[in-house]
């Protein structure tokens, strides 16, 4: 639907809510067919969606595209209804003894929520929509979804193909600015999924604690780029530089900055430069390259730019082709790599999201651990090295959303693992078993046997020895 109607999103979800109740129970083979028609609507139209970001964009590489937004929705889906039936197993739980002895049994039943509401962000506008519909789809749940109004074109074809591939009481999709989503975010979903800048999180956190709706927040900030002195420091600039140019920074696990001891600054940044200049020998008409996805963030990044140099940051500008970028009508950047940052200069206070990366030097490991931990706890960290003890001392004393070693961004990649942050980060998760668990009810259900348990333990009035006896043996040391 395509609405700023507050009472036309309500509508909605009292629809959903309906459809929920009065289906339930509700096979497992209606999950499956919901997840069958998710992945038909990203293979049928995954090319469609594809086209329309890069319209969104300006310019989006169609394989990144296709690599970053469809290819892992279609396979996370497809991993959701591998795991399904095992997901939604009934756990057989231990009663507290004696009452086992006497046919007490226990079980936790994982039962869907309702409605799920889902506010996805512009960055990978496909793929961070379809990954927590398959996973709340899996969970039982209906879906409201919120795109972003940053990306029209790709937020509308989306209305358009979910009202074709699903009924409106199973998963609609709601469109429009900043005010649809305050709307959005206020009503009382049965659980709401937002990702998006920890900044706007915090004012959902607040509209949904109205309705004492719960949420999963997943969210940004600096996720941290530590090489060790072991690093195959080549190797790691390849690595660091495809995570950094992939969507031209606009990603919220991208390395934010790097961390390397203070006498190989210049192998570390030389290695990333020359592994942007193989894989990008040009920037400006280069289809393999993203765009900035407005003028607007163009210009913030810019901003943060001038501010370090301001400050006496070192400006290397990383251009293969020599392109004159101020003569083009786009909003592409180039990379640039800032040296010699300190907090003073905002690139090392805020969220970079953007091709810009800055590098912070450290004489001893312990240096650089201390200044990850006096800054909030980040969405992912990531150390380059073969020093198996540097890399435990390093892990074992950060704390992170996620980690990826010897590579960037990849462990939200991997379907098994629970994706998420922590703190300024992010709150909860989705992703693997855990994510199922996110969007389901755990239902905890206790069977008590024919014996009068509270009368045999001394639990029912009036008190006396049984009483007795089982305080006694319960406080024993």
């Amino acid at each position: 639907m395509k609405t700023t109607d507050t009472a036309a999103m309500q509508r909605l979800l009292d629809s959903q809510r309906a459809a929920f109740t009065a289906a339930r129970p509700e096979p497992l083979d209606t999950r499956r067919d919901r997840l069958k028609r998710l992945i038909a609507l990203l293979v049928d139209r995954g090319e469609d969606l594809s086209r329309a970001m890069s319209r969104d964009f300006g310019h989006r590489s169609h394989e990144q595209s296709m690599m970053t937004d469809i290819m892992p929705s279609v396979t996370f889906a497809k991993y959701c209804l591998k795991h399904l039936d095992r997901w939604a197993r009934t756990e057989k739980r231990s009663p507290n003894f004696p009452l086992s002895l006497f046919g007490a049994k226990a079980e936790l039943r994982y039962e869907p929520k309702g409605v799920i509401g889902i506010v996805s962000p512009w960055n990978f506008p496909v793929g961070l929509t379809m990954s927590p519909v398959a996973q709340a789809f899996a969970a039982g749940n209906r879906v409201l979804i919120k795109p972003s109004e940053f990306t029209e074109d790709t937020s509308d074809l989306m209305a358009e193909l979910f009202a074709k591939y699903f009924a409106e009481d199973e998963a609609a999709v709601c469109v429009g600015g900043p005010e649809v989503g305050s709307a959005f975010c206020s009503l009382a979903f049965d659980h709401l999924l937002f990702t998006g800048a920890t900044s706007i999180g915090k004012h959902v956190l607040h509209a949904a604690a109205d309705n004492l709706v719960p949420v999963t927040l997943e969210l940004g900030g600096k996720s941290p780029t530590f090489l060790g002195r072991s690093a195959d420091f080549k190797r790691a600039g390849e690595r660091i530089a495809m995570g950094k140019m992939m969507n031209a920074g606009q990603i919220c696990l991208a390395p934010d900055y790097m961390l390397v001891p203070e006498d190989m600054a210049d192998q570390a940044i030389s290695a990333v430069t020359s592994a942007v200049s193989a894989m990008y020998p040009t920037l400006l008409n280069n289809d393999d390259y993203t765009s900035v996805v407005n003028a607007r963030h163009r210009d913030r990044l810019q901003g943060l730019i001038d501010d370090a140099k301001a400050k006496g940051a070192e400006a290397i500008e990383v251009n293969p082709g020599g392109e004159d970028f101020s003569a083009s009508n786009g909003h592409k950047m180039p990379l640039t790599i800032l040296r010699g940052v300190d907090d003073d200069m905002k690139v090392m206070q805020d969220e970079i999201f953007g091709p810009v990366l800055p590098v912070k030097t450290y004489r001893g490991i312990d240096e650089a651990i201390d200044y990850v931990n006096a800054h909030d706890r980040p969405l992912g960290l990531y150390y380059f090295g073969d020093d198996a003890g540097e890399r435990e001392r390093v892990l074992t004393r950060t704390i992170s959303g996620g980690v990826t070693v010897n590579d960037v961004v990849f462990h939200v990649s991997m379907d098994e693992l629970p994706f998420g942050g922590v703190g300024p980060s992010g709150m909860g998760s989705y992703h693997g078993p855990e994510g199922f668990k996110t969007f389901s009810h755990a239902r905890s259900v206790y069977r008590q046997p024919k014996f009068d348990i509270a009368k045999l333990a001394g639990l029912k009035p009036p008190y006396g020895k049984a009483t007795a006896k089982t305080l006694a043996g319960a406080l024993k040391k």
